[in-house]
């Protein structure tokens, strides 16, 4: 059994590294930008340039994303290559989902009005189905069509993990419910909510992608769905998770795009279809 795990682990790696490749991908591009310019910006001049915002005492910065016009990812100022960085559940790790969550603000000065949340989701790829090896979570839309599968399944959901018994864009997810805390952001860390309930993920996540996709629960308060997507070579899913978003943000198009804005960086760092290259300095 360990055999056949450790083959299938390398065909997943071979897949990923092939896929990599394609896109000629700089996988230190993101750590690169965060570390060498919007870490220092700030820290010389209390200017995060090209990120719209680092937080030193929460340890994340909040880059805009040039594919999409409303995607922003969120960042850590320290070094973690993703999901299956065992940092991320410790005890004291800092809470980058309700960071992330919180950032959804650049989103709506982007946009020029509120956006109403359950249009909005919190995505990270699995360790297969990135180019980036600096853990970034993508904040952007909820593809329509996985909305509303998820608004016609929400019922039937609680917080106990659970398969669907419907696939979302073609590939297998479990999911669960979270409530929100007063900030708005997750109560329960998505992390440590995988590493816990799902049967051998705590012990190979970097299989696993992640999810929160903003809703309304059943008694009526603000929650999230949080979904998940083990990488497996069944289908070619790399448990690239960010395939639920839209980052075009279709229901929003109707709204005036703009110039981009300060905060941005003349890379196309989306994980599924990009061609990011190293930053200058």
């Amino acid at each position: 059994m360990k055999t056949t795990c450790k083959i299938a682990t390398g065909l997943l790696a071979a897949l990923a590294l092939g896929y990599s490749a394609l896109l000629w991908a700089d996988s230190d591009a993101l750590w690169n930008i965060v570390n060498r310019q919007c870490v220092p910006n700030q820290q010389a001049a209390g200017q995060p340039a090209p990120c719209a915002e680092v937080g030193l005492s929460g340890g994340y910065a909040v880059l805009k994303d040039r594919n999409g016009w409303l995607q922003y990812l969120l960042i850590p100022t320290v070094r973690l290559s993703g999901i299956e960085s065992p940092e991320l559940l410790n005890e004291r790790a800092p809470d980058y989902w309700g960071a992330a969550w919180r950032a959804r603000s650049f989103l709506e000065q982007r946009y020029g009005r509120a956006i109403p949340r359950e249009l909005l989701s919190l995505t990270i790829n699995s360790q297969y189905g990135r180019t980036q090896n600096q853990l970034h979570i993508h904040i952007s839309c909820t593809d329509a069509t996985v909305r509303q599968q998820l608004d016609d399944l929400k019922d039937s959901l609680n917080e106990e993990w659970r398969e669907l018994p419907v696939e979302l864009q073609g590939h297998a997810y479990w999911a669960r419910t979270l409530a929100a805390k007063a900030d708005g952001g997750p109560e329960v860390d998505p992390f440590k909510a995988l590493a816990a309930g799902l049967p051998e993920a705590g012990l190979d996540m970097g299989r696993y992608g992640l999810a929160l996709v903003a809703t309304r629960l059943a008694d009526g308060r603000d929650g999230f769905i949080l979904l998940s997507s083990r990488a497996s070579l069944i289908g070619a899913n790399r448990a690239s998770v960010e395939e639920l978003q839209d980052h075009a943000c279709s229901a929003l198009r109707a709204g005036e795009r703009g110039e981009p804005a300060n905060g941005s960086y003349a890379l196309r760092l989306r994980d599924n279809h990009s061609y990011p290259a190293s930053p200058p300095g």
